[in-house]
């Protein structure tokens, strides 16, 4: 019997990492570290050997925040957005004002009524927080 499985275009892959850009790659990653229980990883470095990169890894997946000389905010709400992070926590007026105090800022535009509150991160990005479900 002919065990070999036919291609049919799919891959089998898994997510690798998550590339984000902004003006302080450093301080984005340690943001996100401090708001994920992480710690910032080894960066890497740019052709000139330069830290440009740091990865803050969550389970099998990494988040490698990337310092850009170029990188502008997005004018959100006005643009949409290509990406922004969800964050799930277990209350989330602490995450909040733990957020804050870690350099995020509120908007006044909140879409999400009593289901998530949105936060820029320090490098202007939005990021969303909403309540844990139950395991």
């Amino acid at each position: 019997m002919n065990t070999t499985t036919h291609n049919t275009g799919t891959l089998d892959g898994s997510v690798l990492s998550h590339a984000i850009w902004a003006d302080d790659g450093r301080r984005l990653a340690e943001f996100y570290a401090a708001a994920l229980g992480n710690s910032v990883g080894e960066p890497y470095p740019d052709e000139h050997g330069n830290a440009v990169a740091y990865p803050v890894t969550v389970g099998n997946t990494a988040y490698i925040f990337y310092t850009s000389a170029s990188f502008t905010a997005p004018d959100w709400p006005g643009q949409d957005l290509p990406f922004h992070m969800d964050l799930a926590v277990p209350d989330v007026a602490a995450a909040e004002k733990r957020l804050l105090e870690l350099g995020a800022t509120k908007p006044d535009f909140q879409p999400g009524g009593e289901h998530w509150t949105v936060l820029l991160d320090p490098s202007g990005q939005p990021v969303c927080i909403s309540q844990a479900q139950p395991s």
